[in-house]
């Protein structure tokens, strides 16, 4: 018996050390992790934060659940006498129950001490935020706090609510239960009859429940400037003239019961202690549910509007300051149609930078052309501009990262110590096709082959969105590079990302870690090898910043030098801010506050300050020094390369919709509702553009939405976001006269529909064995009018099919051509004279105009056409013959 106990504590205290053990590893490789980094201070300040509020919560925890059970140890259990029905019984002696009962009273208190501590150490970044909280200036209009109170402080208050209530829950049960067991209490004639000092004991913590209860009330308070209602969140006219009043009643009077029912309760009376309870259950319910609910119904709802106006007022204050929608520059958009070639020739950036290419069709045709090898894949289109070879051009562009789900041979060497990062990128203007309707490349292939003057020196590609397991670099087999015609070619890495393997110990700390032996008994591994982990980039921006919300979209940028880099969007977010409305996930305050970096090769990240006015910031600034850096230190050739996000503006576009509307009757009515256009079924989404904003005299780039008037389908007006210095994150709302028709994207899309050319094409192609794809309707501003463009592409059915730019549609005021490109459909509306070459620079790559290629040309046209023919592709074979006439036209000039 005993050996069976020896042993089952061996394995005890084996499991606890463990995961003590494993406790252990996890945070020495996390610390070299934050060493690598160079952000050694976060993570000390963090584990530092995260030990003191564990240790304080842990010891108030142990020390007030010990002071209450240790007096129900000094009772002594008395013998049990347990009778049976044959008048035999026997006698439990209580002595060992009664020697027990310190230890494991001391126990019990020990177990809850160490899962506050746990709970504790959670808080730990409401302790650092609540002990560093700044003043923001701004005070909430009903209780008069600063809004710093509600952002920092008011939380972790509310979670030592929470906390009380739990310990004090807690120790009111061990102390009855532990009472009931030794004798404490006792019924006599059905009433329940306590010890004096049990008496007292309960009454304590009764009284300290009821002052909870009191706290709780007090809290609530604020609460109710979070409270949601039909026309506004936060405060109303019921809540601030009825259930405001009955919680400041409800504080004093909670707190009243607690005397008065501890007193009772010492001197024995329980029935009279219930009295003060029943009062406080009907102050309750007079107060907060039936005098608000009498108040709503008889005096609110009649005039709601006038009884409410106030309240509005401060609901649209609030909503727009949560979402940085306060300072908006609003101006007059007077639609004239009477553009001319001029127009479009002083417009020429704008015009040759207009986005044909959709995200999702370009980056099927990314993937089937340059994807090169299976293993390497293209994640996400990225949007972005440049200087290209002089010119200020808008590009789309995708990393190539290593897909290690799709390497051809899996095993433990190749995945981790020879495949081990991405090649380079591929980048083309967002309008340019060849004539074949695929996109033009600026940057393409493997090795990086650029034709432009923006060249990558180091494309490997270490760190990106799709890699997060780890590589070993640097051993003695050479990681592999790239694949050519000869052969494969190898390199070795020589940046500073990762942790030097320069030891037995670290190969065995992180073999246990990653959980194989491999890392320690690998003989391919050398002593200035290096592991690389946490490669994925949003995880390891997560990991240093965890109170930054980051976006869902990093994109990746070439710098001056050739290297590349991500840069993330990190957001401050906070569900606190009163009267604001909130969003689905409760988010209420949300501010784009910090540009990360981070480097594709090295894996060293920057965190730079581009909202100092954040008060949440200046929070994080004080809490962790030196962590954020300024925005002046950004090296120029990534400053060039921010961009306002697109995903905070459609939060911001979404809200601006309603919260336009300032006049709190115009509010309440929805007089001057706007929504978010949609056709297809599909909402618009914001869209980037490189265009001249009226009244500016540069062309810039900017981030752009359209606006139509609720239930209705023609413009109301346009949003854009402006995104480059000295102007970015400036935010201007272009509006539309209210007399006259401003063709909306539903309106346009209907006549596109309508036409019957364009109905009958639409038709031909959608035939067997073809897929027509309609890209993104985009409104296009240039100078005081509207452009709307929408690219169709073709594509086979199967999944393998390769998307092809195949024709543009281009509407203006009444107008509505379809042609092979944006050049062809500019001349029809504009003039049949040809645009010159540095207004659209022909969106399609310039083809040989001799009379022998034509020849060629006219040839092959001819043989696919029959071949077209013998398949029964009839969509392919009425399109090969239209190229086919062209071409015969072009000889016969």
């Amino acid at each position: 018996m005993r050996g069976k106990k020896t042993r089952f504590l061996f394995i005890g205290l084996a499991v606890v050390g463990l995961l003590i053990a494993s406790r252990v590893i996890s945070f020495y490789i996390d610390w070299l992790f934050f060493e690598e980094v160079a952000y050694q201070k976060v993570f000390v300040k963090t584990f530092t934060a995260q030990i003191i509020s564990g240790f304080v919560f842990g010891i108030a925890s142990f020390l007030f659940i010990l002071i209450n059970v240790l007096p129900v140890c000094r009772i002594k259990l008395l013998p049990i006498q347990i009778a049976f029905s044959n008048q035999m019984g026997v006698t439990l002696n209580p002595d060992l129950l009664n020697r027990l009962s310190k230890p494991f009273s001391i126990l019990i208190a020990a177990v809850i001490g160490v899962f506050g501590g746990l709970w504790g150490s959670s808080l730990w970044n409401q302790a650092l935020v609540f002990f560093n909280a700044t003043v923001t200036g701004m005070k909430d209009p009903i209780l008069g706090k600063d809004v710093g109170f509600y952002l920092f402080q008011l939380p972790f208050y509310e979670s030592l609510s929470i906390y009380a209530g739990f310990m004090i829950f807690f120790a009111l049960l061990l102390v009855i239960l532990g009472y009931g067991i030794k004798g404490g209490f006792s019924v006599i004639n059905n009433r329940i009859s306590m010890a004096q000092g049990v008496r007292k004991h309960v009454a304590v913590l009764a009284g300290l429940f009821f002052f909870r209860v009191a706290f709780g009330f007090y809290l609530d308070r604020f609460q109710l400037l979070y409270s949601p209602h039909g026309v506004i969140t936060g405060a109303g006219y019921t809540d601030v003239h009825a259930k405001l009043f009955a919680l400041g009643v409800l504080v004093f009077l909670a707190a009243i019961v607690g005397v008065i029912f501890a007193v009772a309760l010492i001197k024995g009376s329980l029935k009279q202690s219930l009295y003060p309870v029943g009062i406080l259950v009907i102050v309750y319910i007079l107060g907060i549910v039936v005098y608000p609910g009498l108040l709503q119904n008889l005096k609110v709802a009649p005039n709601e509007i006038g009884a409410e106006k106030p309240f509005i007022e401060h609901h649209i204050a609030f909503t727009k300051f949560g979402y940085n929608l306060t300072n908006i520059d609003v101006r007059p958009f007077n639609v004239s149609y009477n553009l001319t070639s001029q127009d479009i020739e002083k417009n020429g950036a704008t015009i040759k930078n207009i986005r044909l290419w959709n995200e999702s069709p370009l980056l099927k045709t990314y993937s089937q052309l340059q994807q090169i090898r299976t293993y390497y894949k293209f994640h996400s289109v990225d949007n972005d501009r440049y200087t290209i070879n002089g010119e200020y051009r808008q590009v789309m562009l995708s990393a190539r990262e290593l897909s290690y789900d799709d390497l051809p041979s899996k095993s433990w060497i190749n995945e981790k110590l020879v495949f081990t990062h991405g090649n380079g990128i591929t980048m083309g203007p967002v309008s340019r096709i060849t004539k074949d309707g695929l996109p033009e490349f600026i940057i393409k292939d493997i090795p990086p082959v650029s034709s432009s003057n923006v060249k990558i020196t180091a494309p490997e590609i270490y760190f990106g969105e799709l890699t997060n397991d780890y590589a070993i670099v640097n051993t003695k087999i050479p990681e592999f590079s790239y694949p050519t015609s000869e052969g494969n070619t190898y390199t070795s890495y020589k940046g500073t990302g990762g942790v030097a393997l320069d030891s037995l110990l670290k190969r065995a700390l992180f073999a246990s870690s990653f959980k194989t032996a491999k890392i320690l008994l690998s003989s391919d591994i050398k002593q200035d090898s290096r592991i690389v982990y946490n490669r994925n980039i949003t995880e390891r921006v997560a990991k240093i910043a965890p109170f930054l919300a980051l976006d869902s979209d990093p994109y990746i940028v070439v710098s001056d030098e050739g290297k590349l880099h991500w840069i993330i969007d990190a957001y401050t977010i906070s569900t606190r801010l009163p009267y604001s409305k909130r969003l689905t996930n409760r988010v209420n305050y949300m501010r784009n506050s910090v540009k990360v970096t981070v480097d594709a090769y090295n894996g060293s990240i920057n965190f730079y300050l581009s909202d100092p006015n954040d008060a949440i910031i200046k929070v994080y600034d004080a809490v962790f020094p030196g962590l954020l850096k300024p925005m002046a230190q950004m090296p120029s050739d990534l400053k060039k390369h921010i961009r306002y996000p697109s995903e905070f503006f459609a939060i911001q576009t979404s809200l601006y919709a309603t919260y336009h509307m300032e006049d709190p009757k115009t509010f309440y009515n929805k007089e001057d509702l706007w929504e978010i256009p949609s056709y297809n079924k599909k909402p618009m989404e914001p869209y980037y553009l490189i265009m001249k904003l009226p009244e500016e005299k540069r062309e810039e780039y900017v981030l752009l939405m359209p606006y139509t008037p609720a239930k209705r389908d023609n413009l109301a007006a346009w949003f854009a976001a402006r995104c480059d210095e000295p102007d970015y994150g400036k935010l201007v709302v272009y509006t539309f006269p209210r007399d006259r028709l401003v063709f909306g994207p539903r309106q346009i899309d209907a006549r596109i529909d309508q036409d019957s050319y364009i109905s009958q094409q639409l038709t031909l192609w959608g035939q067997r064995g073809s897929q027509v794809i309609r890209g993104s309707l985009l409104i296009i501003p240039i100078e005081t009018s509207l452009m709307y463009i929408q690219p169709l592409y073709l594509a086979a059915e199967d999944k393998g099919g390769l998307p092809e730019l195949r024709r543009v549609i281009v509407a203006y005021e009444n107008n509505l051509v379809m042609d092979e490109n944006l050049e062809m459909c500019l001349q029809r509306l504009f003039g049949g004279k040809k645009l010159s070459q540095t207004t659209v620079q022909s969106t399609v790559a310039p083809k040989e105009t001799s009379l022998a290629a034509l020849s060629k040309e006219a040839m092959k046209l001819f043989e696919k056409t029959k071949e077209l023919q013998r398949q029964g592709d009839w969509a392919g074979y009425g399109e090969s013959l239209r190229k086919l006439e062209e071409v015969l036209k072009q000889m016969a000039r």
